[in-house]
């Protein structure tokens, strides 16, 4: 098997996986849990981690028993907004040294700016919204470092976006996976999970659109 058909495997049949690893490493669970969440969240090289349909299959393992639920929760938020912070902490310590130029079409100073008035104005609901979208999630802190939000706006949103994706996906797999139709269909679902991530940011970008659209109209 390559690595491409193995990280297809890994997140088509990340609930037996999840449960494997259970099995496998006990208490060590949490913490491979905590730091996939973790290098998802905070490390803008992996993006391509499984973030939705984890907090859904660890859920579900929860169901059953091998983990402990509230436990997990508290741990993977802790994971999600520390993720974030240290996200932020990079985009914010190396954006003024990549966006010098005043020339360049990528790194210039003036995308920099538009990217901190962007931030100050809409920061919070992105921030938040981010965080339901796999891959936008990941890059989000960083470009609000390089942009230098307010920390104190940003840390407030990071810590909101992060309760609500965790406890929202883990209680689901709470209680769905048990469900006989999610268990013969959990490819379908993590799809479907994903679907349902990205939903919010469309409706934001076409939200956005009308208003443009609408102050132009007056």
């Amino acid at each position: 098997m390559n690595w491409f058909d193995l990280a297809l495997d890994v997140i088509l049949r990340l609930d037996h996986h999840v449960a494997q690893i259970t099995t496998e490493y006990g208490v060590w669970t949490y913490v491979i849990l905590f730091l996939v969440v973790f290098a998802e969240t905070g490390l803008v090289v992996t993006p391509f981690l499984p973030g939705d349909s984890l907090l859904f299959a660890a859920g579900a393992v929860c169901a059953i028993g091998a983990l402990n639920a509230p436990l997990l929760i508290v741990l993977l938020i802790i994971a999600a907004v520390l993720g974030d912070g240290v996200n932020y902490a990079i985009g914010a310590r190396f954006g003024d040294k990549v966006f010098t130029s005043d020339t360049s079409r990528l790194f210039n100073r003036r995308h920099l700016e538009r990217t901190h008035q962007f931030y100050e104005k809409y920061g919070g609901k992105t921030i938040v919204l981010a965080r339901f979208v796999p891959i936008v999630r990941t890059f989000a802190p960083f470009v609000a470092g390089i942009g230098k939000m307010s920390y104190s706006r940003f840390a407030l949103y990071n810590v909101v976006g992060a309760v609500a994706w965790v406890v929202i996906f883990v209680v689901l797999g709470l209680l769905f996976a048990s469900q006989e139709i999610v268990k013969k269909n959990f490819s379908i679902v993590v799809f479907g999970i994903i679907a349902v991530s990205i939903m919010p940011m469309i409706i934001e970008v076409f939200r956005s659109r009308k208003q443009r659209h609408d102050k132009k109209s007056n």
